[in-house]
């Protein structure tokens, strides 16, 4: 998640203008992420700001407006959220529509607020805290576009994009590895293990082998 956050904090400060002027760099977030009907800064654009930025991290979008759309995207992660998963919250009740959604950053050392990063947080990009109990669900937001199948052998130890890879395809197939950060650890591998568990005959040891690929290949293309 450390390209979406770069991505993220570079727009910090990034506020709506008062009056009939709009905000250029606010518009050009809803035009980028394909809501050609925003013309203002004033429209509600915390979810516009998600999907702006995860179409620029290569993740996932909900490709929707509405803050609530996100929690149907990537994978569910709320008993560990990681900085850069995304956060969404209720409004009013949580059985409304309304709603708000930015990027976790961690929780305040009692556990009673979120310190979330997200567009229209006071009118601008900011860095608020809102409080755990008004949290709907955390997401992590899975590659977008063709997933890439890496080359086995993989193993515990092993490091790089190729790891990265698998990690991705992974999310993908909805199996839980933590952060794609290139490092074959022991979650990669636990996700390894859980995914050769689904298959009958396939030896369960965490190793990602020939017929593991297979078989993630066909998860992915069912």
């Amino acid at each position: 998640m450390d390209k979406l956050l770069k991505i993220a904090v570079a727009e910090l400060g990034e506020k709506e203008i008062s009056g009939p002027e709009d905000n250029p760099t606010i518009v050009n977030y809803a035009k980028e992420a394909g809501f050609d009907w925003v013309n203002d800064d004033e429209t509600p654009w915390c979810s516009i700001f998600v999907n702006w930025v995860a179409k620029k991290a290569g993740l996932k979008a909900s490709g929707k407006t509405n803050a609530r759309s996100w929690l149907l995207e990537g994978l569910n992660v709320d008993t560990s959220p990681d900085p850069g998963d995304v956060v969404i919250f209720w409004r009013d009740s949580p059985d409304s529509w309304l709603g708000h959604v930015g990027f976790f950053l961690g929780f305040s050392i009692d556990g009673e607020r979120v310190y979330c990063l997200g567009g229209n947080q006071g009118n601008q990009v900011s860095v608020s805290a809102y409080s755990s109990e008004n949290v709907l669900g955390f997401r992590r937001l899975v590659a977008s576009g063709m997933i890439v199948l890496p080359e086995p052998i993989l193993r515990t130890g092993d490091k790089g994009d190729e790891v990265k890879d698998l990690q991705d395809a992974l999310k993908a197939a909805n199996i839980d590895c933590g952060t794609s950060d290139g490092d074959y650890g022991s979650v990669t591998e636990n996700a390894v293990k859980l995914l050769q568990s689904m298959k009958t005959g396939l030896e369960v040891d965490g190793v990602y082998t020939g017929e593991t690929k297979d078989f993630l290949f066909e998860i992915l293309n069912a």
